[in-house]
């Protein structure tokens, strides 16, 4: 197996498995109220939060950024809350094109911002997976690809769900947003609880 080939495995894992709920329930929250009509928002998004999490992930892997764990885990524990109050908002409030509009702006603009934070999160786990490379410029752009290939598959997965409730199930579209960003957030609240408790 290729260098490349391991570490972006290795990213893919990070992302995608079944332990990374954290992770996992951001991009649920993040793409919650966007149906596959809207997948031009939804890849403007996403593309959003690859570009912050990238950076600081680059960032933090050689050491020119660093946070300490007991910091960042809460902090992108918030971003799971945050972003589903704010699906479950646009779901309950009528807001007109304009302000629509400007939400969505907005909504790029936290989602690379929360990038930058979760970026720190993913670092983590790669500085450890290093070890003793020579080089890391092959792993640090592996384990990023295979990042983005788990968040693709994520959000696929959650579109998949919402279509199948939609279409046998018959659960309006605004139904699912309120189900699955309530259960997002109530998640990520007990983990937000459950990390600031151990920081403490």
């Amino acid at each position: 197996m290729s260098e490349f080939t391991l570490y972006l495995r290795m990213g893919y894992h990070h992302i995608a498995a079944l332990g990374a709920w954290d992770h996992i329930l951001f991009v649920a929250a993040l793409t919650a109220a966007y149906g596959v009509h809207e997948w031009r928002r939804i890849a403007v998004l996403v593309t959003a939060f690859t570009i912050g999490h990238s950076t600081t992930l680059a960032l933090a892997t050689v050491n020119i950024v660093s946070v300490s764990a007991a910091v960042v885990e809460p902090l992108i524990a918030a971003t799971i809350v945050f972003m589903a109050l704010a699906a479950i908002h646009d779901q309950l409030v009528p807001a007109s094109d304009d302000a629509r509009r400007a939400a969505m702006r907005r909504r790029y603009a936290t989602a690379a911002g929360f990038g930058l934070v979760h970026g720190l999160g993913f670092a983590s786990g790669l500085r450890a997976l290093l070890g003793r490379e020579s080089s890391i410029t092959v792993p640090l752009v592996a384990f990023n690809v295979g990042l983005e290939l788990g968040q693709i598959l994520i959000v696929t997965v959650f579109f998949a769900l919402g279509l199948a409730a939609e279409r046998w199930l018959h659960v309006r579209r605004r139904d699912w947003v309120l189900i699955l960003a309530g259960a997002a957030g109530g998640i990520g609240f007990t983990l937000l609880m459950d990390r600031l408790g151990n920081a403490a």
